[in-house]
């Protein structure tokens, strides 16, 4: 199977890319990157293709899928170009910046036969998965609420630009643990309520944000959804669940696989992951989809109801009130 890259605006390009050169019976087939300088610095760092217009992939039959990897306002035209060129796709979360592009890029896959998966990584991480299992198993009895987090640091560049990227911390941090909650819940959000706010870094987007939500089986929810950890943090940030249930409650740290390293050619601690590799997973089953004409692991509608998470925590911002779906 030959896999493009279209965009490397987004550092999970990188990761992607590694974790594709893992994968039997994959190739790269480039990055497509209107940025030249680094575009070709991407691909000489991988030792593959580089194509300035990522339609020049496109064109290309021998292609059989592409991953986009671009800022989250151009998802929309890049995904849908894919689709009509009959190319499977796996695009960079979120989905879109909208929910009315989210739905064109969801109809252009079906309307052309292609596969269209939303990259949602976390789902792979062990301890997650081991999370929903017992979940599902009802060890934990009837849940009652979930308290979540997802820090970062504060990617700078284009993840500030509002009209690339669609908002701050809100709209890079919710979809993640939106998307598991909903997963594990098996259960839609019908009502949110957020505060947000720029306290730590200067810049035009928000960098704090506190969301509440409610799911339609009654269940509540939070999520502390930030830029928090400075550069001296021993790594980028976290995703981690506190679940109350009728039974019993469990906390899970999504990378909790790490060693600790210390030396004096660092001026800090930091985390060394060792465990699975979650991007590999996530490519793999994607992959795994297209060989075997399976249903996407992570589809579109997944996706957009993740976004609608993060656009009703920005209506309740400015609204200063819940708001429902």
């Amino acid at each position: 199977m030959k896999i493009g890259i279209i965009s490397c605006d987004h550092m999970h390009a990188e990761s992607y890319t590694e974790a594709l050169k893992h994968i039997k019976n994959v190739e790269i087939a480039g990055i497509g990157e209107e940025d030249e300088k680094k575009g070709k610095d991407f691909a000489q760092r991988h030792g593959i293709k580089y194509f300035k217009d990522y339609k020049e992939i496109l064109s290309d039959k021998s292609v059989d899928a592409v991953i986009v990897c671009s800022a989250n306002a151009k998802h929309a035209k890049m995904v849908i170009d894919a689709a009509k060129a009959k190319k499977h796709v796996i695009v960079e979360k979120p989905i879109a910046t909208t929910i009315e592009d989210a739905q064109k890029m969801i109809d252009a896959c079906k309307e052309n036969k292609v596969k269209f998966m939303v990259s949602f990584p976390v789902r792979y991480a062990p301890p997650v998965r081991r999370m929903k299992e017992i979940v599902d198993n009802g060890r934990l009895g009837e849940i009652i609420g979930i308290s979540t987090t997802n820090h970062g640091s504060m990617p700078g560049g284009w993840f500030t630009d509002k009209h690339l990227s669609g908002g701050g911390a809100i709209m890079d941090h919710t979809v993640h643990v939106a998307d598991i909650l909903r997963w594990i819940l098996k259960s839609d959000v019908k009502e949110v309520y957020a505060k947000a706010g720029t306290l730590i870094h200067d810049i035009p987007v928000e960098d704090c944000g506190l969301i509440s939500m409610e799911f339609e089986n009654g269940i509540f929810a939070t999520l502390d959804a930030s830029w928090s950890r400075l550069k001296s943090y021993p790594t980028w940030g976290d995703v981690t669940f506190e679940i109350t249930g009728t039974k019993g409650t469990m906390k899970v740290d999504a990378f909790a696989q790490h060693g600790m390293l210390y030396g004096d050619d660092i001026q800090y601690s930091k985390y060394l992951y060792w465990g699975d590799d979650m991007d590999y997973l996530m490519l793999k089953d994607f992959v795994r989809c297209i060989e075997s004409d399976l249903d996407e692991p992570v589809n579109g509608k997944d996706g957009l109801e993740a976004l609608r998470v993060a656009l009703m925590a920005y209506e309740s911002i400015g609204k200063d009130k819940v708001v429902e779906i």
